[in-house]
C-alpha cells in the first residue's frame, strides 16, 4: 500500500506547493490518488498554515478530501502534540470531532499518547501508531495493553542522512520485532532520507508513503511539482522492486 502524505507540518514558507486549505487538500488528494496513492494522510490547518485539531478545521479538511476520492480510499489526519501540547486537551478535541477520519496518526513517544489513543478508540477511528527512530516509542507502544487494537504501526525513520537511513530503518523494523502487536507496518523516511527508506520498505515488502510532508524533491534532487509527481515516481520504484522479488 502506498499512502500519500499531503502536507505535514510544512507551511507555504517551506514551499508554495504545500496545500493548506480544504480546497487545496482536495485537489492534491484527487491528483495523488489518480497517480497511484491508495490512502491519504493530511494535517488539517488554520488559514495561517498552523496544524489544528479543532473540530471545524478537521471536519472541513476531511470532508473536502472525501468528496473527491473513491470510497475505497481511507482518509486520515494527525494528532501531533505540536498542534496541542497538552494530551488531555488533545483527547477532548478528538472527542468533539463531528466528522470522523478513517484513521489518525498518534506518535507514541509523545506524553499522554495512551489517553489520546483512548479517545480515538472511543470514536472508532483507526490508529496509526507512530513509532519514531531514536525515541522510546517502540518500547512504550509494545508495553501498551491495547497495542493489538491499532490499525497499523507507522514506523518513521528520522535519520535524514541518505547514507545511514537504510541501516536506521532496518534497525527500527528489527526493534519492533518479528511479531509486532499488529501485522500491518508502514515504513517511511523524511527529507534526504525519504527515498532511501522507501526503497528499504519496497525491498521488505512493507507499506510505505510519500508526499510533500516527507520530502520536497525527487530521487535525483530536482523539485517535485506536487504530491502526484512524488506518487508517480514512488510507484515506479515500488514496481521495480516488485519485479525483482517475483
Amino acid at each position: 500500500m502506498l499512502q500519500v502524505c499531503l502536507n505535514g507540518v510544512r507551511r507555504r514558507s517551506d514551499s508554495r506547493r504545500v496545500p493548506v486549505t480544504p480546497e487545496e487538500l482536495a485537489i492534491e488528494a484527487a491528483r495523488a490518488v489518480e497517480a497511484g496513492a491508495q490512502d491519504v494522510h493530511l494535517h488539517p490547518k488554520e488559514a495561517d498554515g498552523v496544524d489544528s485539531l479543532e473540530p471545524r478545521v478537521v471536519g472541513e479538511a476531511v470532508s473536502a478530501v472525501r468528496a473527491v476520492v473513491p470510497e475505497r480510499v481511507r482518509v486520515g489526519v494527525t494528532t501531533g502534540a505540536w498542534a496541542v501540547p497538552e494530551p488531555g486537551r488533545r483527547a477532548e478535541l478528538i472527542r468533539s470531532w463531528t466528522v470522523l477520519p478513517d484513521h489518525a496518526s498518534l506518535n507514541w513517544h509523545e506524553e499522554g499518547a495512551e489517553a489520546v489513543a483512548d479517545a480515538l478508540l472511543e470514536h472508532g477511528i483507526g490508529i496509526e501508531a507512530g513509532v519514531w527512530s531514536g525515541t522510546d516509542g517502540a518500547r512504550r507502544f509494545r508495553a501498551w495493553p491495547q497495542a493489538h487494537r491499532v490499525l497499523r504501526i507507522l514506523a518513521e525513520v528520522t535519520d535524514t542522512d541518505p547514507v545511514t537511513a537504510a541501516d536506521t530503518a532496518t534497525a527500527l523494523v528489527r526493534e519492533l520485532g518479528d511479531r509486532p502487536p499488529v501485522p500491518l507496518l508502514l515504513l517511511h523516511g523524511e527529507d534526504d532520507g525519504a527515498w532511501t527508506v522507501l526503497r528499504v520498505a519496497a525491498g521488505l515488502g512493507l507499506d510505505t508513503r510519500i508526499g510533500l510532508e516527507d520530502v520536497l524533491t525527487l530521487p535525483d534532487g530536482s523539485d517535485a511539482q506536487d504530491n502526484a509527481h512524488l506518487v508517480r515516481v514512488a510507484r515506479k520504484v515500488l514496481d521495480e522492486h516488485r519485479v525483482r522479488r517475483s
